[in-house]
């Protein structure tokens, strides 16, 4: 596996952004993601202030709402420790589109500062801590699915499955066009739902197709989008976070 960055040694400790969508929605996979973390010995940082990252304004044309938005969360990370996102779309936007949203303002400097120390949680699992992982589940065929933000912003197509393969009770399986969107897109759902529906629709089709009986994700936006789509075809394929799978099967 080729790291997509230069990864530093293990840290003490960490920041952890939780990201709109675990906070409203999806809680247990953020404390699960710190669990993970802890349990490796790495020390949790969460900053109360913490809010939206700001994309959905930026992919919806807003630049200077997101702007506002992102300059906010900059001067929640004070200590140089690296900042942990269980979100490839969230970890993507800070890590990626910080530095040039905030380019020519008083805050450039900072947001290429904050933007090297963001990781996404599988990433740093895997890169950083090195995470050895003891399988006490029960057989289980699983679909990953990678969003894409993790695959095409972070490089982060690899870290899921080279996690779920370490479980020695999991059968990874292939989906058809495991690369394409899932057809969540965030704001993109909401503004094209028919074309989005569609997406989702041939996503559930190539998971259940492959024969798994769960398909897991890093990405709580895709997994809201995907197990909505199958519980609405009354399918018993379940969805879950790739953080709360992990921990559920090796705690």
């Amino acid at each position: 596996m080729t790291p997509v960055k230069l990864y530093p040694p293990k840290p003490d400790r960490v920041y952890f952004y939780g990201t709109c969508l675990v906070d409203l929605f999806y809680p247990d996979a953020g404390l699960d993601g710190i669990r993970l973390l802890e349990r490796e010995g790495v020390a949790v940082d969460f900053p109360q202030d913490q809010t939206c990252c700001g994309q959905p304004a930026y992919t919806s044309g807003y630049q200077d709402e997101a702007r506002a938005v992102a300059a906010a969360q900059l001067d929640l990370f004070p200590e140089p420790w690296p900042i942990i996102v269980p979100s490839g779309s969230c970890g993507g936007m800070m890590r990626t589109h910080y530095p040039k949203l905030l380019a020519g303002t008083e805050h450039e400097a900072r947001a290429k500062e904050v933007a090297a120390r963001v990781y996404e949680l599988t990433e740093f699992l895997v890169h950083v801590c090195h995470l050895k992982l003891e399988d006490h589940g029960q057989p289980e065929k699983v679909a990953m699915h990678t969003s894409c933000s993790a695959r095409r912003e972070m490089g982060l197509a690899e870290t899921g499955p080279a996690l779920l393969a370490q479980l020695d009770g999991v059968e990874l399986v292939e989906q058809a066009r495991a690369s394409e969107c899932c057809g969540f897109g965030g704001t993109f759902s909401v503004r094209h739902p028919e074309v989005s529906a569609a997406m989702v629709e041939d996503k559930t089709q190539a998971i259940e197709a492959a024969g798994a009986e769960r398909f897991v994700t890093s990405d709580c936006g895709c997994l809201m989008n995907i197990a909505g789509r199958f519980e609405h075809q009354r399918k018993a394929v379940q969805g879950e976070h790739i953080a709360s799978y992990l921990w559920r099967r090796t705690s």
